[in-house]
């Protein structure tokens, strides 16, 4: 197993018990790019200089004597323009922060009271050892009974956090998540880009269409059936080039021409499983009945897929 990234204690009240936060995601991609000289074919390498070099000569390589060690570089606050006060790494190992070293819960909420917007980066969370077992999941039981979250603050990486805490997954899983969260200041306002979004009255007709199309598609969300397909496709392309075979390349739709069908006419057909283009012949209106027709699909039902979202809930583990 790995390290943990931060031990400490979660308190409640006068109750506490030490846990092990471990990091619950990993970079997978196998993508990865260096900076290459295309005359030379030669990677390029970035240095440390001091600022002095390039105002002094901006477009001439730095000499040895101004390029700056890594052991010599030290944090620096700047309290007024171009004025700086320096601070050493054991001084900010030093702060006073609570938060370091233990999550104290202030509140608990409803599962659905937080937005998925303000959900961060998530964490596993298991008991210290074996004594902190029974506080631990009697805790995580009561989360799970009340259909509640704590949240707490944590502090590490140079900041406190807004931590939510909450059970993971099912009793399959003996373990806590710890989500580090956004706080509202860093959130954008949404009236700004929503306000352009006018209300309208929305047709019964069309609405009963979307939800039964959305009840058609609906499905389980199982996360293995989705991939990165940018990476898909740089692979596609790494490999042409080693092959000396064509490079693949994205084409552009081509612009539809003919009929443009309306939502009623769209939401029809794809309710009744039409894959024609929506540039095809109109189809008929049913002539014993006003309004929208639901239609059986003829063609069995395509494999249903989930529409993947950032709402981390209980049930993300």
């Amino acid at each position: 197993m790995a390290r943990p990234y931060w031990s400490g204690q979660i308190q409640i009240s006068l109750v506490s018990f030490g846990v092990k936060l471990f990091v619950a995601t990993e970079a997978k991609s196998d993508i990865h790019f260096h900076q290459i000289d295309r005359k030379t074919g030669e990677r390029v390498k970035h240095q440390k200089v001091l600022a002095s070099a390039l105002e002094r000569s901006p477009d001439e390589a730095a000499e040895q004597s101004d390029v700056v060690e890594k052991s010599s570089i030290v944090k620096g606050y700047e309290y007024s323009k171009g004025q700086y006060i320096t601070i050493e790494p054991e001084e900010l190992a030093h702060l006073r922060v609570p938060s370091k070293h233990t999550m104290e819960v202030t509140q608990f909420v409803d599962e659905s009271a937080i937005d998925p917007e303000f959900f961060e980066k998530p964490y596993f969370v298991v008991p210290e050892n074996e004594a902190q077992t029974e506080a631990f999941l009697t805790v995580r039981k009561a989360l799970i009974d009340t259909k509640k979250i704590a949240l707490s603050k944590i502090a590490f990486a140079g900041r406190e956090h807004v931590v939510a805490i909450a059970p993971a997954g099912t009793d399959t899983h003996g373990g806590l998540m710890a989500y580090t969260m956004r706080y509202a200041a860093e959130l954008r306002d949404p009236a700004e880009y929503f306000r352009d979004v006018k209300p309208l009255k929305i047709a019964t007709d069309s609405l009963d269409l979307a939800k039964e199309l959305i009840k058609r598609k609906a499905g389980k969300f199982d996360p293995s059936k989705f991939v990165d397909g940018y990476e898909v496709a740089v692979k596609e392309l790494v490999d042409a080039k080693l092959k000396h075979a064509p490079i693949p390349k994205d084409e552009t739709p081509a612009p539809t021409r003919g009929k443009v069908i309306n939502l009623m006419d769209a939401l029809r057909k794809s309710v009744s499983g039409d894959t024609k283009s929506t540039t095809s012949e109109p189809e008929k209106k049913p002539a014993t009945k006003k309004g929208p027709t639901l239609v059986k699909a003829t063609k069995s039902t395509p494999k249903h897929e989930a529409k993947s979202t950032k709402s981390p809930k209980r049930k993300t583990a």
